[in-house]
């Protein structure tokens, strides 16, 4: 049967769609969470764009900004006294504020999510003085920030990283590369993580070392002398990426994140905060799926009748809603969890893994509801299931958290994994 017109196909605006909110009702949440989502949701709803154009870059600029002036951006730092909605970073905070901004757009969700990662470091281990000259900026959309962790051989083995960083004076001089680093080319400062050549053995090289210790965390200013964006990266999903390149890079002492060989901590505390979210963020990709299946099938004429009305596509829509709603008690425990001051390593890896999993597995089923249509470019669906691949590999690829759980539940059985 002939796939009908794209103008027909989707409800398209996100405006005119809703998600489900009936998770809000959970006992995770407290009644301050349930109106920070229902006022995103209708601030999204009139302020973030439904279609975006050619200039990512611009675009997502003009995001970071409007994300400041509506004060949501306060949820993506800690410290009142530097902008942030409390003193300590709520997790179920920027899980909702991401699950929301991506059911209407995956780039007001990257804004929104590299704000708090790319500041996080100093959320958590920056000096007053540090806090008050970056976390201010990015609380207001005034800056926007990078994570700059990951080089081409040590993405997810971060313990062999090459990237340097030597003391000469009262300067750290960096030299080496990163790459896959989001809002490269566009960040005003950039979270700079590299092995410390003042902590190495005596005799022992850059090229020699190996394992987590030995890292030092870094703010490195954009036009700082030496730095440079090497290279720009295109995705499926268009967000601005990029390689780093740092060549006698020289940054006061002044600018080192907590203390000298504390880098690999602080980055995996940044990550653990974070990760959780990025669960979130398929959520909202997953609702907004749902959502479009649910227009799509109810509206779809087909043989006498609708497509809801066949038994196939009803228990589509089953194990959709099922899997979205299992994903999102997995997200909301782990977020609840580290509110509550506990260590959640494994329930943020079963969260990341089943949530970004799941979604692939909703909106894929979507995109089927659609037909031809669903691989239209620029459709809603579409656009979701570019948005949606990345997830599955960033801030840890699935195969990564299935290796973080397992050696959890071997190390609290008495057999710690190598």
């Amino acid at each position: 049967m002939a796939a009908s017109s794209p103008a027909s196909a989707s409800a398209g605006d996100p405006g005119a769609l809703a998600p489900d909110a009936g998770h809000l009702g959970w006992p995770f949440f407290e009644d301050r969470h349930r109106a920070l989502a229902a006022s995103l949701q209708a601030w999204a709803r009139e302020q973030v764009p439904h279609a975006h154009g050619s200039d990512v870059d611009a675009e997502c600029r003009a995001l970071v900004a409007a994300l400041g002036r509506g004060g949501w951006l306060a949820h993506a730092v800690a410290g009142t006294a530097c902008g942030g909605a409390a003193e300590v970073i709520d997790t179920r905070a920027i899980c909702l504020a991401r699950e929301t901004l991506a059911f209407h757009s995956g780039l007001a969700d990257f804004a929104f999510a590299m704000q708090g990662l790319g500041s996080g470091a100093i959320s958590l281990a920056g000096t007053a003085a540090q806090k008050q000259r970056y976390l201010t900026r990015v609380a207001a959309g005034e800056a926007i920030a990078a994570f700059a962790l990951s080089e081409p051989d040590a993405g997810s083995d971060v313990a062999a990283m090459r990237c340097a960083a030597r003391i000469d004076g009262d300067a750290y001089v960096l030299d080496g590369g990163k790459t896959w680093i989001s809002n490269g080319g566009i960040a005003d400062f950039y979270v700079v993580f590299a092995r410390d050549a003042s902590l190495l053995p005596p005799g022992q090289s850059i090229a020699e070392a190996r394992g987590a210790r030995g890292i030092s965390a870094f703010i490195v200013d954009a036009g700082t002398p030496g730095f440079e964006v090497a290279q720009r990266i295109e995705v499926i999903a268009p967000h601005p990426l990029a390689q780093l390149r740092f060549t006698n890079c020289r940054i006061p002492v002044a600018q080192r994140i907590g203390e000298a060989g504390e880098g690999f901590k602080i980055a995996m505390r940044t990550l653990d905060v974070f990760r959780t979210s990025v669960a979130a963020a398929a959520l909202g990709f997953a609702r907004r799926a749902l959502a479009e299946a649910l227009v799509r099938s109810t509206s779809r004429r087909m043989f006498a009748g609708v497509l809801a009305d066949f038994q196939l596509t009803q228990a589509r829509l089953a194990q959709m809603a099922t899997t979205i709603d299992s994903a999102a008690l997995l997200t909301y425990r782990a977020a609840w969890q580290r509110d509550q001051g506990r260590g959640v390593t494994r329930e943020a890896a079963m969260a990341k893994m089943v949530a970004t999993e799941g979604a692939q597995q909703v909106i894929d089923a979507a995109v089927q509801m659609f037909g031809g249509l669903g691989v239209v470019s620029e459709m809603p669906v579409e656009k979701l299931y570019r948005e949606i691949r990345a997830l599955r590999i960033y801030e840890g690829a699935t195969e990564v958290q299935q290796l973080i759980i397992a050696r959890e539940l071997l190390r609290a059985a008495g057999s710690p994994a190598k």
